[in-house]
């Protein structure tokens, strides 16, 4: 039943279409409220106003129909009785309108940021005044702009903004100058300011007085400029600019004269001061006495030069010059002299003195024993040496052996030796000699003569039987037995043919008596 009511009441009402009649449909309640914004539309249109460049100096004003008693949203925020919004950049931005019935509606809108500098061109011009000088910072640039709208920045290069249109203290080189007007629109100019001493060449030439003497300090250059402004200052290898055009007082060598005009443009010219001992050869020779004992200072040199112009002085040693070329009181050492001529060139060579050799002059005399070595007996001979020319007391040693106070050697055997003599200073000499032989005695030579004709024969003591009769030691050292042999025939003859003759019997007797030595 409630359905069939309800759908009767909706028949009813679409019927008599009296909006009006607050019937319930709901199976007998209470009537539905009247919505006051059923049939309202709310319209938002506006007039706007677009910002200039990055500024928020734009605004939007809005208006609204479909009701009475309006406020004005922007962008969702708080609403407002005025429907004007201002202080906007370029943007999207949405207003909502709302009735006093509640009802709304909303419009969208844009500002475009408006380019004042569209259409603008700001020249850049002026005047540039150059520096005065090469390093000078006297330089200046007044710009003149146009085409904008003033006031006016300017800003060189990348430096700061200021109102002033002149810019002073500059140097040489380019500069680019901006201007900015009030609309934040901008323009360029270039300048250059140039170097006074472009296109100046300024030539450097003059007189120049050499020194007169080697190493002398006399010389002069007169330097003078053209091709650039008067005055000019002049200076010398580097040095201070000066008035002057003179420079004294100097050697020999290369020179750089550098001009400045008054501008500060500059100009050289080089300038040779030559030595005036170029191509002079001074030779030095000197005559020397060494000291005549180690350590002693009485040696001396006597130096002579040629090859300068006379007279010459001369110093030892880096010391001080003097006229003659003789030092004396010199001991042992190298000396370098310098011989200097009369203007100033010089030459020098250097001269050793040597200490004298403590060891020289050392000799020895060598004398041979009055006796000499007698063969067929013990070693007799001798020598005896004496030393001279150092200092004594001497020690003298024989073939090497130890050193002996005394220069006799004895005992020794026919031969030759060395003898060294050695003084206290440990200085030596030597000397060779020899010890001979006495010669044979006549009886000793009668004797063996007798043997080698009658004993020393085939078959008897001529090397078949000992003794061999030939060999001198052994007639000596057998003398008793040619005594028995040859002159008593005990125990049997010799020779084997029989004794000899009395006469020859008698020579070996006397041999016998006299020794039997080899020298007797």
């Amino acid at each position: 039943m409630r359905i069939y009511a309800r759908n009767f009441c909706y028949q009813f009402l679409a019927l008599i279409n009296i909006s009006f009649l607050l019937i319930s449909c709901n199976g007998g309640g209470s009537p539905a409220p009247n919505n006051p914004c059923t049939g309202v539309t709310v319209s938002v249109t506006a007039t706007s106003t677009n910002p200039t460049g990055a500024s928020s100096n734009g605004s939007i004003t809005a208006s609204a129909s479909g009701g009475s008693g309006f406020t004005y949203s922007l962008n969702g925020g708080t609403f407002q009785s005025t429907g004007s919004f201002t202080g906007l950049a370029a943007g999207a931005y949405s207003i909502t309108a709302k009735n006093g019935d509640g009802c709304s509606g909303s419009g969208s809108f844009t500002l475009t940021a408006v380019n004042l500098c569209a259409g603008v061109t700001i020249t850049v011009a002026g005047t540039a005044v150059n520096p005065s000088t090469p390093t000078g910072i006297n330089g200046s640039i007044t710009v003149n702009a146009s085409g904008g709208t003033a006031p006016y920045t300017y800003k060189l290069n990348s430096g700061t903004a200021q109102s002033s249109n002149v810019f002073n203290n500059l140097g040489v080189g380019s500069f680019t100058v901006t201007v900015t007007d009030a609309n934040n629109c901008s323009g360029t100019g270039n300048f250059n300011l140039l170097n006074p001493c472009a296109g100046v060449s300024i030539s450097v030439s003059g007189t120049s007085v050499s020194p007169t003497t080697g190493g002398g300090t006399n010389g002069s250059i007169t330097a003078s400029a053209s091709g650039g402004v008067s005055p000019y200052t002049y200076s010398s290898n580097g040095t201070t600019f000066q008035s002057s055009n003179v420079f004294n007082n100097l050697g020999s060598g290369s020179y750089t004269i550098t001009a400045k005009d008054a501008n500060g443009c500059t100009g050289t010219g080089s300038f040779t001061l030559t030595n005036p001992c170029t191509g002079v050869t001074i030779i030095v020779q000197g005559t020397l006495v060494n000291p005549s004992i180690s350590g002693g200072t009485n040696g001396s040199i006597t130096a002579s030069a040629t090859g300068g112009t006379a007279p010459y002085t001369y110093n030892v040693n880096a010391g001080a010059f003097q006229a003659t070329g003789t030092f004396n009181n010199l001991g042992a050492g190298s000396y370098l002299i310098v011989a200097k001529d009369a203007i100033g060139c010089t030459g020098s060579n250097t001269f050793v003195l040597t200490n004298p050799d403590p060891c020289a002059g050392i000799t020895i005399s060598q004398v041979i024993n009055t006796s000499p070595n007698v063969l067929c007996a013990s070693p007799n001979g001798s020598l005896t040496s004496l030393a001279s020319g150092g200092l004594l007391p001497y020690t003298y040693s024989l073939n090497g052996g130890a050193f002996q106070s005394s220069g006799i050697f004895n005992n020794l055997s026919a031969a030759s030796y060395t003898i060294i003599a050695q003084d206290v200073n440990n200085c030596q000499g030597t000397t060779n000699g020899a010890v001979v032989n006495a010669a044979a005695g006549p009886k000793f030579s009668e004797v063996k003569i007798l043997l080698l004709a009658n004993c020393a024969i085939s078959g008897c003591h001529a090397g078949t039987q000992a003794p061999d009769w030939r060999v001198d030691c052994n007639i000596v050292n057998n003398g008793a037995l040619i005594q028995q042999r040859a002159v008593t025939g005990t125990p049997s003859a010799m020779p084997p043919t029989g004794l000899m003759s009395a006469s020859d019997r008698q020579k070996i007797t006397d041999w016998i008596n006299a020794g039997g030595r080899f020298n007797d």
